[in-house]
């Protein structure tokens, strides 16, 4: 379950990326602390202004005013407002910092460099304008942004890394930003362990540090460490072709024939997600076991030629539990409880359902505006028992012990794990896991979302550092991970 709770228009209106205001082959750039003149530096600051107003009134003046009709019109004015919204809370208001040019220049964008309130992190709008006199907006993205050109930032010591992170952690809870809990470890040291927030609005049930939190996507790591502790124990090869797995009941022979465990793996199968419309348009209720979704997947076809190219997929990460119960003869859920949790220590992880009483598990929320509450919960638009693909609960320190028991041997050997931690595709993507080189050096691990769900794990191999992050506030981990990330790249 990837993380989005704005339709797929919004998203490519108004782009939250996990990038650095950065394209392809640019070598440099500059930053330059002073605001444009003319129109153009009206439209910036009133976009800023709008931003931290919090105000639909004014939101919806501005998007009439100083956009395009184009821009306005490409999604209903009430999804503006709540892209707007979503902006300031993540945030916590924005302040103009400089404009940013690169080498090779841009041509046809201004990309504006602000600091973010809540995180003390840099953000950008990169912003189109129209070509007339009145340089109305035509196009926003909003996006991370790299240390401006003309900030310093010190290196930093341990011990001072994890100071400035429990500060920031005091102040984004403080606001109501996060709710949740987060673990840093160096190894099995654990360095830092904090938690706020509630698990239950309703009755006003606060968070521990071993509440139970939905991870979404994450599921994916235990899933795809079964399969690869499977091959290492003969069971199957990645190079199987799942039609030796899976039968006709699930897809027809001429497709389950082109497709390998390793495409499945490595999400190029070309199938897609089973969260479609007659999942949106079923009880959910009917989904518990894996064969429960075959009336979901059945109809799914490679959306092109297996092994050609990356697609994100739900679907072909839950055939891999298929293929699991397939070689075992048993059942998926226990599987991994009993070759994933339990060698691993976690005690507190499993795919549960949720219309039974689970203790110490959170109920996700999301920001809403048009509830006198200020929130919406998830209980209806999640599935009642997660799976293959994401959906099961974890806690921070059950975590923490993957990420143990992972480089520890205790899970895959180690030419097994090479293998997990291998980018295949080119797209920053192992088997199962999220793989990186950046500033910290290599990075693997997973993130999670859906409405009311955001999680995040980062295993940093060359720095030897755990981090995992959970909350039951949608898009509220992901920015406190990657706030940590940029922390813990000042410490040498």
């Amino acid at each position: 379950m990837i993380r989005k709770s704005l339709t797929l228009a919004i998203l490519c209106l108004f782009t939250f990326q996990l990038l650095y205001a950065q394209m392809p082959g640019e070598k440099s750039y500059h930053d330059e602390s002073v605001m444009p003149g003319g129109k153009k530096g009206e439209r910036i600051q009133s976009l800023i202004a709008t931003v931290n107003s919090k105000t639909p009134d004014q939101i919806r003046r501005f998007m009439n005013e100083e956009c395009t009709e184009k821009f306005r019109k490409f999604a209903p004015m009430e999804q503006h407002i709540n892209v707007f919204l979503s902006v300031n809370r993540q945030t916590g208001g924005l302040d103009f910092h400089s404009i940013r040019t690169y080498v090779p220049e841009r041509k046809g964008e201004t990309v504006v460099i602000l600091k973010g309130r809540n995180f003390d992190s840099w953000q950008a709008f990169v912003i189109s304008f129209d070509k007339s006199e009145n340089c109305l907006i035509a196009g926003i993205n909003f996006n991370n942004a790299r240390t401006p050109s003309n900030v310093k930032e010190s290196n930093l010591s341990e011990k001072q890394f994890i100071q400035m992170t429990k500060d920031i952690l005091q102040r984004i809870c403080s606001r109501d930003v996060f709710s949740g809990t987060v673990l840093i470890a160096k190894g099995d040291k654990v360095l830092l362990s904090h938690f706020c927030g509630e698990a239950s609005k309703r009755f006003h049930v606060p968070n521990n540090i071993d509440t139970k939190f939905n991870l979404g996507s994450m599921n994916k790591m235990f899933t795809s460490t079964a399969i690869v502790q499977l091959a290492d124990k003969g069971k199957l090869s990645l190079t199987d072709t799942i039609d030796k797995y899976v039968d006709e009941s699930w897809f027809p022979k001429e497709v389950s024939s082109t497709i390998t465990i390793h495409h499945l793996l490595t999400h190029t199968s070309g199938l897609g997600s089973y969260f479609n419309k007659k999942y949106a348009e079923s009880s959910r209720d009917l989904f518990r076991k894996l064969d429960d979704y075959k009336a979901l997947i059945k109809d799914d076809r490679p959306a092109f030629e297996p092994g050609k190219r990356f697609s994100y997929s739900n679907t072909g990460m839950f055939m891999l539990g298929v293929v699991i119960e397939s070689v075992t003869g048993g059942d998926y859920f226990d599987y991994i409880r009993e070759n994933i949790y339990k060698p691993a220590g976690m005690k507190n992880s499993g795919c549960y359902e949720m219309d039974y009483p689970v203790e110490n598990l959170a109920i996700g929320y999301s920001p809403d505006s048009n509830s006198k509450w200020g929130w919406q919960n998830n209980l209806y638009k999640h599935v009642i028992k997660g799976g293959p693909a994401g959906g099961g609960f974890s806690t921070v320190g059950d975590l923490h012990r993957f990420a143990q028991a992972l480089q520890t041997g205790k899970l895959v050997s180690v030419e097994s794990l090479k293998l997990l931690w291998k980018d295949h595709s080119g797209e920053n993507y192992g088997y199962g896991f999220r793989v990186a080189e950046e500033q910290n050096g290599k990075v693997v691990g997973h993130g999670g979302g859906f409405p009311g769900i955001n999680a995040n794990l980062d295993i940093f191999l060359d720095k030897g550092y755990i981090v995992a992050v959970l909350s039951n506030y949608d898009r509220s981990a992901s920015p406190v991970a990657q706030k940590i990330s940029q922390l813990l790249a000042r410490v040498k």
